[in-house]
């Protein structure tokens, strides 16, 4: 089994976030802080090696852990920090969870790495409906297949796990786990249903 010291983590905070009017979503307020923070919380208790992909606000990025900028321009989308984590990660391995989903689940490392087997490119999670494709974890050899996938312009993540050896990561048992947070009406949504719990 791969160790969880032997892997890096890489908070995907890069997007330009339209639906929640243009905000910077790792650092809209829910149940009172940050959502980078909740994110922040659950995964430093799993890995020391965290670092966020940021493409602006990068000083306020840079209080909670080292920050990465992607290399391609114009916000190629989840995949410009999947490339710019695999292009500065000292880890072969390195595992990539979104900014705006605050119940990341509390073993996700542990689950990736027992889930790699020898020939593994890819690890994606799924909630036992649907893939979560910014829940993943990539080898470093995936890197010059994903710079000649952006390089032709491609931009749709599912195409490039077509393209390589893909595993799938069981979270059926915690699909809350995927509960992310796109527009104001869902966080505000999500706040209430906390408080009345």
């Amino acid at each position: 089994m791969l160790h969880p010291t032997q892997t890096s983590w890489v908070i995907l905070a890069g997007g330009q976030a339209s639906r929640m009017g243009g905000n910077d979503k790792g650092l809209i307020e829910f149940n009172g802080k940050p959502l980078i923070e909740h994110v922040l919380e659950r995964l430093s208790t799993q890995t020391q090696s965290i670092t966020i992909n940021a493409n602006r606000n990068q000083d306020k990025y840079g209080h909670y852990a080292p920050v990465i900028s992607d290399t391609y321009p114009d916000f190629p989308g989840p995949l410009g920090g999947i490339h710019a984590g695999l292009a500065s990660a000292k880890t072969n391995w390195v595992g990539f969870v979104p900014c705006d989903s605050p119940f990341v689940d509390e073993s996700v490392v542990e689950r990736f790495c027992q889930a790699v087997k020898q020939d593994s490119d890819i690890l994606v999670a799924h909630d036992g409906d649907f893939h979560q494709p910014v829940f993943t974890m990539f080898h470093k050899r995936v890197l010059p297949k994903l710079e000649a996938f952006l390089e032709r312009g491609d931009r749709k993540i599912i195409l490039l796990y077509k393209e390589c050896h893909t595993e799938y990561v069981d979270f059926s048992d915690n699909p809350e786990c995927f509960v992310n947070l796109n527009t104001p009406e869902e966080l505000a949504k999500l706040a209430i249903a906390n408080d009345q719990q």
